[in-house]
């Protein structure tokens, strides 16, 4: 578990933590896993396997056949219809809808943690790592990492813009790279009164382009940046922001600004007026994050030890184990292209299809 991890945990879900160890019971043995060239060079004869690994955490739901020690903290669907998850220290892996696949890649750490995935418009996947940036173009995988010029291989921060520039946030600070080479873009030298950056203070963990071509970067215990133009604008707890230690953000279809903290819960901001849904008693939980709109225009996100809420406009629905949910430590979500929201959670993967939240390997069909 990386720094950061260690330290949200203590920050708020430490009473879950202890519970969970005190319950975790060990598996025995341990398969041999196979890459994505593994399964390519035989595939006349390759067969999908259960591996049995030491868990963090029990895992109630599918940890993807044994193939994850603790969580998938990022999924994402490709155009071709895979689906990747980025897990936290088993590296990359890879579910075409009939076998999964653990991707080993030559980088300094062989089963990284995953942070970002992101999809460019030549259908190039894209994932922020703890061990560099990582291109998947349909056949291989390449690494970037500071060799080529990035300034930290530790990876949170991704996105591409609509030039096709791809923004890394890494704890060194931030990069363009252009497909060739790393370039450096410093933020303005602003301070918020007593920052509490809980990895580095040039880190910036989320970056988001919105429909007018702004780009919002959410700093690590600085506030929120918004960049347009060469022109900067800080946003702080002094002209509205809910926290300065922010944890996530979204732009929804109606242009209004999401924002996630790790203390002052969940906000949405209109442009003008920032309205706060837990200081309004409305919605329960501090930190939020993995904030995500799906194709009816709700949004979702997690409230750690509270479960997922939905937002249908009008409305919030709380989920929570009662409704199904393994656990209510949620550290990922993604609405797949068949409709079902996916939740990755610290004690395994559940799928939402409309109507109940079930274990996601009843749902898929990896392990028939």
């Amino acid at each position: 578990m990386t720094t950061i991890e260690s330290k949200k945990i203590c920050m708020a879900g430490i009473s879950v933590l202890i519970v969970l160890i005190f319950q975790i019971s060990p598996c025995t043995g341990q398969g041999e896993e196979k890459s994505v060239n593994d399964k390519i060079e035989n595939a006349g004869n390759y067969q999908q396997q259960t591996f049995h690994q030491f868990t963090t955490f029990p895992q109630i739901h599918s940890n993807l056949n044994g193939m994850v020690r603790e969580f998938v903290r990022v999924m994402y669907q490709d155009k071709k219809g895979n689906y990747w998850f980025g897990t936290n220290g088993n590296g990359i892996i890879r579910y075409d809808g009939q076998t999964l696949e653990n991707v080993a890649i030559e980088q300094k750490l062989k089963y990284p943690s995953v942070r970002e995935i992101v999809e460019d418009n030549a259908g190039n996947v894209w994932f922020g790592t703890s061990s560099g940036l990582v291109k998947y173009d349909g056949e291989k995988f390449t690494v970037f990492s500071t060799e080529a010029g990035l300034q930290e291989e530790e990876i949170w921060g991704l996105t591409i813009d609509k030039n096709g520039l791809i923004w890394v946030g890494s704890v060194g600070g931030v990069s363009h790279f252009d497909g060739e080479k790393f370039i450096p873009f410093s933020l303005p030298d602003s301070r918020v009164e007593y920052p509490q950056p809980m990895l580095s203070d040039k880190l910036v963990f989320k970056i988001m382009e919105d429909k007018s071509g702004t780009i919002w970067l959410v700093t690590d215990g600085n506030g929120i940046f918004k960049y347009n133009k060469g022109e900067f604008t800080h946003l702080t707890t002094k002209n509205g922001l809910t926290d300065n230690s922010t944890a996530d953000i979204l732009e929804d279809k109606q242009g209004n600004i999401w924002i996630g903290t790790f203390y002052g819960g969940v906000s949405k901001f209109d442009g003008t007026t920032y309205t706060n849904f837990t200081k309004d008693g409305i919605i329960e939980g501090v930190e939020t994050y993995n904030l995500y709109e799906d194709s009816r225009g709700n949004i979702w996100f997690t409230a750690e030890g509270f479960g997922v809420y939905r937002y249908d406009g009008v409305n919030f629905t709380q989920f929570t184990t009662d409704n199904g949910l393994t656990s209510n430590v949620v550290l990922s979500i993604l609405e797949d292209n068949k409709g079902q929201v996916w939740f990755g959670t610290w004690q395994g993967l559940s799928v939402f299809d409309g109507r109940d939240i079930m274990n996601a390997k009843d749902k898929e069909p990896w392990t028939n």
